[in-house]
């Protein structure tokens, strides 16, 4: 008898440890659904009803999945993380703030695929990288934020993809647009391809004010931009800007050298339909298609390697 007394003893000490532990614990995937709760697990048979609700569920390098359509609110994301949503419309809906934030670690990553991202004329920016080591935004439609679609301002070393994307109607002054990377610190580099930049301030600005700039935009189309569809400048550091069979068309400037430490070159491009092709020093490697503009303005050539 004393024998099981003990025993019953030291179960009763232990239970409370078994009870507490899957309440803390996470999982590598969770999942947000448009009927979902936050009070959920957010499992697939339970899952969550926002980003938010699911983050603290879910390990670092983990994912989150969307089962069905819904609207999943806002969030701000310290860790390496996946949102994966490829079940229907996936919306982060937000007035007067920030849709998505990235604020990780050096070695962290954020991994963005089929998101709906509307700001409804008065969010901030769309997806914001202020810290962390590799963003990459997939499928994703970002729209009518009062400051950038996607905004890029790492404060040391980074790189981005940003691919299959549409940045819609963003901007209301000179610092928005609809992908603006500007470094506050070190280098970074990225690819940016097969997206659209539609009627924005900017389409895609690669600002050196100071950290420095390295992007490849490639199979991408820059329109009805209401200054240009790509600026490169530079004052604190250098921007590297390389164009490959892309069009700018539509816009008040097609391409646009802001100045500074700023290097251009376009190949296999079309630039037609602005009201000027191109200004300040663009690099060509004769294989694009200037013409039609009000003012075509001029390339300077150079040999392909």
């Amino acid at each position: 008898m004393r024998r099981i007394a003990l025993a019953a003893l030291a179960f009763g000490l232990f239970l409370p440890f078994l009870a507490s532990a899957p309440a803390n614990a996470q999982a590598t995937r969770t999942w947000v659904s448009g009927v979902g709760d936050d009070a959920n697990p957010c499992s697939r048979t339970a899952p969550c009803k926002t980003f938010a609700g699911a983050i603290s569920k879910t390990a670092a390098a983990g994912e989150i999945n969307c089962l069905d359509p819904g609207g999943f609110g806002a969030v701000t994301i310290t860790k390496s993380l996946t949102i994966s949503c490829e079940a229907g419309t996936a919306g982060v809906l937000v007035a007067g703030t920030n849709a998505i934030i990235f604020a990780g670690a050096a070695t962290d990553y954020l991994f963005l695929k089929g998101l709906d991202i509307e700001g409804l004329g008065s969010g901030l920016s769309g997806i914001v990288f202020n810290t962390g080591g590799f963003l990459h935004v997939e499928d994703c439609v970002i729209r009518r934020f009062t400051g950038a679609g996607i905004l890029i301002q790492p404060n040391a070393n980074a790189s981005f993809e940003i691919n299959r994307t549409t940045v819609f109607s963003n901007g209301s002054g000179a610092t928005g647009g609809g992908i603006r990377i500007v470094p506050s610190a070190g280098t970074t580099k990225g690819v940016i391809e097969r997206t659209v930049a539609d009627r924005n301030v900017f389409g895609i600005a690669a600002d050196a004010s100071n950290g420095s700039v390295s992007v490849s935009v490639r199979d991408s189309t820059m329109t009805g931009n209401s200054l240009a569809g790509l600026v490169g400048t530079a004052s604190a550091g250098t921007a590297l800007v390389m164009v490959s069979r892309s069009e700018a068309s539509n816009n008040t400037t097609g391409i646009q050298n802001g100045g500074g430490s700023t290097t251009i070159r376009v190949g296999q491009s079309v630039i037609t339909a602005n009201t000027t092709g191109v200004s300040g020093t663009v690099t060509s490697y004769v294989t694009n298609q200037l013409d039609g503009n009000t003012s075509d303005g001029t390339m300077a050539t150079t040999a392909q390697h």
